[in-house]
Protein backbone atom coordinates (compact mmCIF):
# COMPACT_ATOMS: atom_id res chain seq x y z
CA UNK A 1 0.00 0.00 0.00
CA UNK A 2 1.27 3.29 -0.76
CA UNK A 3 0.73 6.64 1.84
CA UNK A 4 0.17 9.90 0.00
CA UNK A 5 0.78 12.94 1.33
CA UNK A 6 -0.52 16.40 -0.15
CA UNK A 7 0.71 19.56 1.11
CA UNK A 8 1.34 22.85 -0.15
CA UNK A 9 -2.35 24.74 -0.34
CA UNK A 10 -3.38 27.82 1.07
CA UNK A 11 -5.45 31.11 0.09
CA UNK A 12 -3.89 33.41 -2.84
CA UNK A 13 -5.43 36.55 -4.77
CA UNK A 14 -5.97 35.61 -8.45
CA UNK A 15 -3.47 35.85 -10.79
CA UNK A 16 -1.17 34.37 -8.16
CA UNK A 17 0.64 30.98 -7.74
CA UNK A 18 0.94 28.06 -5.46
CA UNK A 19 3.01 25.08 -5.50
CA UNK A 20 1.61 21.92 -4.66
CA UNK A 21 4.04 18.94 -3.20
CA UNK A 22 2.31 15.08 -3.39
CA UNK A 23 5.34 12.55 -1.51
CA UNK A 24 4.65 8.73 -1.78
CA UNK A 25 6.02 6.10 0.35
CA UNK A 26 6.85 2.65 -0.30
CA UNK A 27 9.22 1.29 -3.71
CA UNK A 28 9.07 3.17 -6.68
CA UNK A 29 9.99 0.81 -9.51
CA UNK A 30 6.27 -0.23 -9.72
CA UNK A 31 4.80 3.15 -10.01
CA UNK A 32 3.04 3.70 -13.25
CA UNK A 33 1.84 7.34 -12.85
CA UNK A 34 1.10 10.03 -10.69
CA UNK A 35 -1.50 12.65 -11.06
CA UNK A 36 -3.47 15.39 -9.85
CA UNK A 37 -7.68 15.71 -9.34
CA UNK A 38 -9.67 18.69 -7.72
CA UNK A 39 -13.06 18.83 -6.48
CA UNK A 40 -14.66 21.96 -5.90
CA UNK A 41 -18.10 21.91 -4.02
CA UNK A 42 -20.87 20.52 -5.43
CA UNK A 43 -18.76 19.17 -8.12
CA UNK A 44 -17.63 16.18 -9.32
CA UNK A 45 -13.59 15.48 -8.58
CA UNK A 46 -11.97 16.19 -11.75
CA UNK A 47 -8.61 15.74 -13.58
CA UNK A 48 -5.88 17.93 -13.41
CA UNK A 49 -2.75 16.74 -14.37
CA UNK A 50 -0.88 13.66 -14.15
CA UNK A 51 2.61 12.94 -15.21
CA UNK A 52 4.18 8.94 -15.87
CA UNK A 53 6.75 7.89 -13.45
CA UNK A 54 9.28 6.03 -15.35
CA UNK A 55 9.43 8.91 -18.43
CA UNK A 56 7.95 11.90 -17.46
CA UNK A 57 5.43 11.95 -19.70
CA UNK A 58 3.00 15.13 -18.79
CA UNK A 59 -0.61 15.28 -19.33
CA UNK A 60 -2.89 18.37 -18.56
CA UNK A 61 -6.68 19.30 -18.44
CA UNK A 62 -7.87 21.88 -20.98
CA UNK A 63 -8.77 24.21 -18.57
CA UNK A 64 -5.25 24.41 -16.95
CA UNK A 65 -3.12 24.20 -19.78
CA UNK A 66 -0.63 26.78 -20.06
CA UNK A 67 -1.19 27.47 -16.43
CA UNK A 68 -0.42 24.33 -14.54
CA UNK A 69 2.96 22.48 -14.27
CA UNK A 70 3.35 19.01 -13.34
CA UNK A 71 6.93 17.55 -12.83
CA UNK A 72 8.41 15.11 -10.58
CA UNK A 73 11.66 14.24 -8.61
CA UNK A 74 12.34 10.36 -8.35
CA UNK A 75 14.94 10.45 -5.95
CA UNK A 76 12.62 12.31 -3.43
CA UNK A 77 9.26 10.23 -5.03
CA UNK A 78 7.79 13.47 -5.15
CA UNK A 79 5.52 14.86 -7.71
CA UNK A 80 5.00 18.76 -7.93
CA UNK A 81 1.97 20.82 -9.63
CA UNK A 82 3.27 24.40 -10.17
CA UNK A 83 0.07 26.55 -10.70
CA UNK A 84 0.23 29.78 -12.20
CA UNK A 85 -2.06 32.67 -13.17
CA UNK A 86 -4.58 31.14 -10.57
CA UNK A 87 -8.43 31.92 -10.98
CA UNK A 88 -11.25 32.25 -8.93
CA UNK A 89 -12.49 28.88 -10.87
CA UNK A 90 -9.38 26.65 -9.58
CA UNK A 91 -10.76 26.98 -5.94
CA UNK A 92 -10.89 23.45 -4.83
CA UNK A 93 -9.44 20.73 -2.58
CA UNK A 94 -6.88 18.99 -4.51
CA UNK A 95 -5.96 15.60 -4.04
CA UNK A 96 -3.09 13.24 -5.46
CA UNK A 97 -3.17 10.09 -7.16
CA UNK A 98 -0.79 7.13 -7.63
CA UNK A 99 -0.61 4.52 -9.19
CA UNK A 100 0.81 1.29 -9.13
CA UNK A 101 -0.29 -2.33 -10.48
CA UNK A 102 -2.25 -2.52 -7.59
CA UNK A 103 -4.65 -0.13 -8.26
CA UNK A 104 -4.65 3.75 -7.48
CA UNK A 105 -3.66 5.64 -3.64
CA UNK A 106 -4.98 8.35 -2.87
CA UNK A 107 -3.98 11.62 -0.26
CA UNK A 108 -6.44 13.10 2.27
CA UNK A 109 -5.89 16.81 -0.32
CA UNK A 110 -5.36 20.20 0.63
CA UNK A 111 -7.80 23.19 -0.14
CA UNK A 112 -6.89 25.54 -2.77
CA UNK A 113 -8.56 29.07 -2.26
CA UNK A 114 -8.13 31.79 -4.88
CA UNK A 115 -9.90 34.75 -3.71
CA UNK A 116 -11.15 37.53 -6.49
Amino acid sequence: QVQVTESGGGLVQAGGSLRLSCAGSGRTFSWYRMGWFRQAPGKEREFVASITWTDGRAFYADSVKGRFTISRNNAKNTVYLQMNSLKPEDTAVYYCEIVTPSGGSWGQGTQVTVSS
